[in-house]
C-alpha cells in the first residue's frame, strides 16, 4: 500500500514537472541536409548498409569508376569535386552532401593545393557487392 502510494506520488510529480515538454521538445531534432529521389536501389530481400570514410590529400583523385547503387557523400572537411561522364562537374563543400548516381562513369577530386578533403560515404547494396567498379580509360 505504501509502495503503491509512493509510486502514485512519483507519477503525479513527474507529470507536473514534465507536462510542459512535448515529445518533440524532449527529443533531438535532426537537420535535413539532403533529400533526393533516386533510382537504382537494390531490390533483393536483404541489403547491406555501409558507412565509410575517405580522405583525399591536396591534388588526390579517385579511380575512374561506377557504382551499382546510389552513393550518398557528406563532406566533413574541404571541397570535393565530382566529374561524371556527360554531366557538369559538381563541387560539394564542407557541411553539405550529394548523391552519386549508379551506373555513371565518374571520378572525384580534391582540387585544393593545400587543404585535405574528408568525406563520409553511405552505400546500400546487395550483400557483398563491390563498393565500386573501376573503369579503364
Amino acid at each position: 500500500m505504501i509502495q503503491s502510494r509512493a509510486l502514485s506520488v512519483m507519477v503525479a510529480l513527474a507529470t507536473v514537472v514534465f507536462a510542459p515538454l512535448s515529445w518533440a521538445q524532449a527529443l533531438a531534432k535532426p537537420e535535413l541536409l539532403l533529400k533526393e529521389i533516386v533510382r537504382g536501389m537494390p531490390r533483393g530481400e536483404k541489403q547491406e548498409v555501409r558507412v565509410l570514410t575517405a580522405s583525399l590529400k591536396p591534388g588526390d583523385q579517385t579511380v575512374f569508376h561506377t557504382h551499382r547503387s546510389p552513393v550518398a557523400v557528406y563532406v566533413l572537411e574541404g571541397a570535393f569535386t565530382l566529374e561524371m561522364e556527360g554531366r557538369t562537374p559538381v563541387t560539394v563543400k564542407s557541411g553539405t552532401a550529394m548523391v552519386e548516381p549508379p551506373h555513371v562513369k565518374m571520378t572525384g577530386y580534391n582540387r585544393s593545393t593545400t587543404e585535405l578533403v574528408r568525406v563520409v560515404i553511405f552505400y546500400v547494396s546487395d550483400p557483398d557487392t563491390p563498393f565500386l567498379d573501376p573503369i579503364s580509360r
